[in-house]
């Protein structure tokens, strides 16, 4: 089976994206730091069910491109 591949494009320093675990209890099990320009490929596994994101930030999907926003 294939498994779903994002990209994530930290559009400033310091972006965060943390991947979370599969099963009855969720928790963090990774974590990376992105600076400005930097790109990331990730993908959902498995063990990874879920990504958050934060900081400013492209990611790239299978369904389209998603801009999050930095921290006010």
């Amino acid at each position: 089976m294939a498994q779903d591949y994002i990209v994530i494009q930290a559009e400033e320093d310091g972006v965060h994206v943390i991947g979370l675990t599969r099963g009855t209890d969720t928790k963090f099990h990774h974590s990376e730091k992105l600076d400005a320009g930097e790109v990331m490929i990730a993908q959902f596994t498995e063990h990874t069910s879920a990504m958050k994101i934060r900081g400013k930030a492209q990611i790239h999907t299978a369904h389209g491109v998603i801009n999050s926003e930095a921290k006010k």
